[in-house]
């Protein structure tokens, strides 16, 4: 396979199974995981252990993207051991559950491929597929779906957040019938034949994402009690990084859904974007600076994003000191250098995998990865049809 020239990805590390970022008050924490073995039934040669993860592809990814998810996968890739098993998909299913158009998806994938490989995701360590090229994936889910309860996925929140409902609201409410659709409804199925469909032991997730991996492990016991022991009932791996707040509104995490750009630091943002930005972000009249999630929202977001894209790898005690007698303005000014210069490498290496020249690249990685990933499901749905009755 052709190998972009002038990249350098990161080789696995030797210094520990995983390291990761912690709290911005405790810049850096070794966490040995402890992970036994596990070998499942009819799969004799399955990995000791499989990361699985994914994300849906609504472009370039901004910082709460980057700092909560993307960053720890490759930190996990570089400390995982020979005997683990990665697969990152890109879950371009899920992205129909609301109305979208084809061509705009059709270039958000291509923006996610870009912004995994930029970020330091290795195609020769880890599996790097689209969801909608394995088909494996939609036929577990109905086989799953078979034993899911509907109850369940009533009372999760997601579909009603998506629809801006109350989270009491029942599905017999008339204007539940009205707006919601059956995909949107049962896309913790899907999400749950994702995992279950490479037998994963191990799932990264954000904090609003708990709800749906518990969702997954109940599937998985519903399938092995009516068919026999098969599905491993996966464990959750959370991330170490709080919710990256919102420019705009501090009080809700960084989104792509809120109307003002200015609200979201994308990762291809220029320095120019990047000092508007910081510049126009709420924060507070109160005189200091002060690290208090409740009380200064604002200032606490902005003195997390400077810790957790510092390249002196500062924690947020050290910044608060070393900026306690700057006015806000001047603050804010130390806020953007600091993103500006954490973002620089990563922004020049997506523009680079974004590139025309890059674009065979892209295509022979993403085609790589859709086989290898194929293969395991096709292991997989060998052995689950089996037990189904089906094969």
């Amino acid at each position: 396979m052709h190998i972009a020239q002038g990249v350098s990805f990161p080789s696995p590390s030797r210094r520990g199974f995983l390291q990761l970022i912690a709290h911005p008050f405790e810049r850096r924490l070794t966490c040995g995981w402890a992970i036994g073995t596990r070998r499942h039934a009819s799969s004799p040669s399955s990995p000791s252990r499989v990361i699985f993860s994914g994300i849906q592809p609504t472009g370039i990814p901004h910082l709460g993207n980057y700092v909560g998810a993307l960053q720890q996968w490759v930190k996990i890739q570089d400390g995982a051991t020979s005997a683990t098993d990665l697969l990152f998909s890109i879950v371009d299913l899920h992205a129909m559950t609301l109305p979208y158009d084809q061509a705009r998806l059709r270039l958000q994938k291509r923006q996610t491929l870009a912004a995994l490989l930029a970020v330091g995701l290795d195609p020769q360590r880890s599996t790097i597929f689209f969801q909608s090229a394995v088909p494996a994936h939609t036929e577990l889910m109905w086989i799953l779906s078979c034993t899911a309860s509907v109850g369940y996925l009533s009372r999760m929140t997601q579909w009603k957040s998506k629809l801006a409902m109350s989270d009491n609201v029942a599905l017999s409410d008339p204007d539940t019938k009205a707006k919601l659709k059956l995909g949107l409804f049962s896309y913790p199925v899907l999400q749950s034949a994702d995992i279950l469909l490479y037998r994963a032991t191990h799932v990264p997730v954000g904090h609003d994402q708990v709800q749906h991996l518990e969702f997954a492990r109940e599937n998985a016991k519903n399938f092995n009690t009516a068919h026999g022991h098969f599905f491993p009932e996966p464990q959750t791996v959370m991330s170490p990084v709080k919710r990256i707040m919102s420019l705009k509104d501090p009080r809700v995490k960084m989104s792509k859904s809120h109307e003002d750009m200015k609200s979201r630091i994308l990762l291809n943002d220029t320095p120019d974007s990047i000092r508007v930005k910081v510049k126009a972000a709420l924060t507070d009249s109160i005189d200091g600076l002060s690290y208090d999630p409740i009380g200064r929202p604002g200032v606490s977001n902005l003195l997390a994003l400077m810790s957790y894209l510092d390249t002196s790898h500062r924690s947020v005690v050290q910044i608060t000191a070393e900026c306690q007698g700057l006015s806000m303005r001047a603050f804010k000014d130390e806020v953007a250098k600091t993103l500006i210069k954490g973002l620089t490498d990563l922004r020049e290496r997506y523009d680079y995998f974004m590139s025309a020249a890059q674009s065979q690249y892209l295509q022979e990685v993403v085609t790589a990865g859709n086989e290898k990933a194929a293969s395991k499901a096709d292991e997989t749905m060998m052995l689950v049809r089996r037990m189904i009755g089906v094969d």
